[in-house]
């Protein structure tokens, strides 16, 4: 549960918790900002191999999937996969923390919410 995607003001800020808050201002520094998330993963054993905006894990899995079919491993390099856009921020986080998650997730694609709607909170009511 080090790293860690919280969604503010319609982005995905990744932290790492392991950091101590700032002394002045109470916040962690993130490690990255980006509009949308993307992880790549192995198909078969639902290991994360990396995570972040879609640009770079798209090009890291087209490199890593090109030296793979270099090397022979046609197919290792077919079982990774990136998936990617405004993804729940609870779902992104348990793909981090869970072993394996992702994987059900990734079957569970076209039925998951838009990341970045968040659920309707309750109108505030005065005390009577």
């Amino acid at each position: 549960m080090d790293m860690q995607y919280q969604l503010k003001a319609g982005s995905y800020y990744l932290y790492d918790m392991r950091e101590a808050p700032s002394v002045v201002t109470g916040e962690r520094r993130f490690k990255l900002k980006t509009d949308t998330v993307a992880i790549a993963f192995d198909l078969h054993t639902g290991e994360v191999h990396q995570h972040g905006s879609p640009t770079r894990i798209q090009s890291w899995a087209a490199n890593t999937r090109r030296r793979l079919r270099a090397a022979g491993a046609q197919d290792v390099a077919n079982d990774i996969v990136v998936v990617s856009g405004p993804l729940p921020v609870d779902e992104l986080n348990k793909c981090l923390w869970i072993s394996g998650y992702v994987r059900r997730m990734f079957k569970r694609l076209a039925t998951l919410p838009h990341g970045k709607l968040q659920a309707p909170r309750e109108p505030f009511r005065k005390a009577a």
